[in-house]
């Protein structure tokens, strides 16, 4: 059985060297994402991504992240979501990955872009059929009277294709957030954090660490 428990101590008693970081924060992020997910973090890969409308009014919820594209970090949704309205007015967000469970959090900041609609249809089909069928059944943030509604919308919708394979709607695809700040935390004793930044300078990246 994992010990959750003794991975915080040990990670907190190794914490975070600048020195011996990785020069690609990618890199240093796809290692503390395997590793959450080899402790069997529930959701290891979800992030909250938050973004803001013109008005400077933020929002943010949990989405998956769904791996490295274009030099970023993928995830899909509905285009006519309020992120999918937020990112079209202000194109940049934040996404935070939380593993509290061993004291370990990551932010990035950067720009966001739509991925193309080859990237979306290849993801979109790899998908459970039942989760395509919700994808194009669900007016994803709009008021809708009841539940009743929505169950109607996909039931009609299984009925309509009639064992066929549903594609993917030009409302519905996939995003990446291509960072120009990351910043890794690992917590450790007496609140003395480690907190370490990369930025973007120009090919490459340069690394500090600042106080927690």
């Amino acid at each position: 059985m994992i010990d959750l428990s003794e991975a915080r101590r040990n990670l907190m008693t190794l914490g975070l060297d600048v020195s011996t970081a990785p020069a690609n924060p990618l890199e240093l992020f796809s290692g503390w994402l395997a590793y959450a997910a080899s402790l069997e973090i529930h959701n290891h890969n979800a992030m909250a991504v938050a973004t803001a409308a013109v008005d400077g009014q933020p929002s943010v919820r949990n989405v998956l992240y769904r791996g490295e594209a274009d030099g970023g970090l993928s995830f899909y949704t509905n285009y006519t979501s309020r992120k999918g309205r937020e990112l079209v007015a202000n194109p940049r967000a934040e996404a935070l990955f939380s593993w509290l469970g061993i004291e370990r959090q990551v932010r990035c900041t950067g720009e966001v872009h739509r991925l193309s609609a080859a990237q979306s249809d290849t993801y979109f089909n790899q998908r459970p059929r039942a989760s395509r069928l919700a994808a194009i059944a669900s007016p994803q943030s709009q008021t809708i009277a009841s539940r009743a509604v929505l169950i109607e919308r996909h039931d009609r919708l299984a009925a309509d294709l009639d064992g066929a394979d549903p594609q993917r709607p030009d409302h519905w695809g996939g995003y990446v957030l291509v960072p120009v700040r990351i910043e890794f935390w690992q917590g450790r004793e007496h609140r003395l954090h480690d907190r370490v930044v990369y930025e973007r300078a120009g090919s490459g990246w340069d690394v500090s660490r600042i106080a927690p």
